[in-house]
């Protein structure tokens, strides 16, 4: 594996699945946000705002990078076993923790699964980048 190629799938990686985490986490139902406004600790923005969204963005980085690493561990990196591995994860991880965290926390079904979605398909991209830059 050459190291220039797992960066060009992490770079990829990491532009594509911001814009994802724009449109799925802020654009669509954004206004169903506002059904709760008192679960968010600053509705309206303002203080430690920048700070949130500075850590999400380093967390995001941080997916895509361990994804890429370890599909290229695994030999996951075919369409089959990058995708695969892909929807696993969904499975595994984010998927019950947001449904767990809307059984629990007043979120409106429809950002929870605008969120749900969200995270397949940036695990999708990562798969993708995977299999082409590497695979």
């Amino acid at each position: 594996m050459s190291t220039a190629w797992f960066l060009a799938a992490a770079v990829v990686s990491i532009i594509l699945t911001s814009l994802t985490d724009w449109f799925f986490g802020g654009v669509l139902f954004h206004e169903k946000y506002r059904t709760y406004p008192e679960i968010w600790r600053n509705p309206g923005g303002g203080k430690g705002e920048n700070l949130a969204l500075t850590w999400s963005v380093l967390l995001g980085v941080l997916t895509c990078v361990i994804f890429i690493y370890l599909a290229v561990r695994l030999d996951a990196l075919s369409w089959g076993r990058a995708l695969g591995m892909a929807i696993g994860v969904w499975l595994l991880a984010p998927l019950p923790l947001l449904v767990t965290n809307a059984l629990f926390v007043k979120l409106h079904p429809l950002n929870t699964l605008s969120n749900a979605l969200g995270w397949l398909v940036k695990l999708l991209i990562c798969a993708i980048a995977v299999h082409l830059f590497l695979g």
